[in-house]
């Protein structure tokens, strides 16, 4: 009996170790599963000040939430209030211990290269009953305007009629494919509840290489072709007229009234006289 309890013991102490120790697995999708969550949730409520993504930072103190947005006065709030109340929202949320999540806002720099930033301009233009075509064309400008390389923006649902559509807007150079895909594209998806059905939005912005890695990616396309500009070949330089001279040994007339020629032809003609 007292070695049944023991194995009875030993085999409840290692299912609660099993418990406490997370697989990989479960991990991985745990932490997916909170990104998808308090993207959703940042996106409803932030998506008037500009929304654009969000990036959390694990340390062993604190969990580190950082907005990124294009206004950021207006995620902030006055004097912090609002960056506080969405602390204690997710805070209540997710279970964190207290004072262990901070929330932080960071400005995009470039608005004009941030897909979701232009997804929700282009859904509050259509809410505010801006004709489709003149939305996305301006949207388009926009973009190209400020340095892109190329842009996509496509709008699906019904747009005019009851038939629904889809709608392509490109202008410029876009890849689809292969490891520049990763840091060169920048894409995102909206939904818009009009008062005639749903309307799908997705745009999709390829930026522009930046050195300095601010304004768009420090990684150079590896197709990438520089052509430099021709090196200045020197030009040579003519002798002046009088080294030529000196150079080949004299001119036309020196050549045949030389001292030498002229001194025989009067010796032959002194000849034919005496003859």
């Amino acid at each position: 009996l007292a070695q049944g309890t023991f194995r009875l013991k030993s085999a409840l102490l290692t299912l609660a170790m099993s418990q406490s120790q997370v697989s990989k697995k479960r991990k991985f999708v745990a932490d997916g599963v909170f990104n998808a969550e308090l993207n959703e949730f940042l996106a409803r409520t932030l998506g008037e000040d500009g929304y654009a993504g969000v990036e959390v930072r694990v340390t062993p103190i604190r969990t580190e939430i950082i907005i990124r947005a294009t206004r950021t006065r207006e995620v902030l709030g006055e004097k912090g209030r609002r960056i506080r109340e969405l602390t204690a929202l997710v805070q209540k949320r997710f279970g964190f211990p207290e004072n262990s999540v901070e929330l932080f806002a960071e400005r995009v720099e470039n608005r004009a290269s941030c897909a979701m930033a232009q997804c929700e301009s282009l859904r509050f233009k259509l809410i505010g009953g801006l004709a489709v075509r003149r939305a996305c064309y301006g949207v388009l400008r926009f973009i190209m305007e400020n340095g892109a390389k190329g842009v996509e923006v496509i709008i699906s649902g019904k747009l005019r009629a009851q038939r629904a559509k889809a709608m392509k807007f490109r202008q410029g150079y876009l890849i689809s494919t292969g490891e520049p895909k990763r840091h060169y594209i920048s894409e995102a998806v909206r939904h818009v509840q009009m008062r005639q059905g749903t309307i799908g939005i997705k745009v999709k912005i390829m930026m522009s290489h930046d050195p300095e890695g601010k304004m768009g990616p420090k990684m150079q396309l590896p197709d990438n072709v520089v052509v430099h500009e021709p090196k200045e070949e020197a030009v040579p330089m003519m002798p002046p007229p009088e080294q030529e001279e000196q150079q080949y040994g004299g001119g036309y007339n020196q050549g045949y009234n030389n001292q030498g020629y002229n001194q025989g032809y009067n010796q032959g003609y002194q000849q034919q006289e005496g003859y």
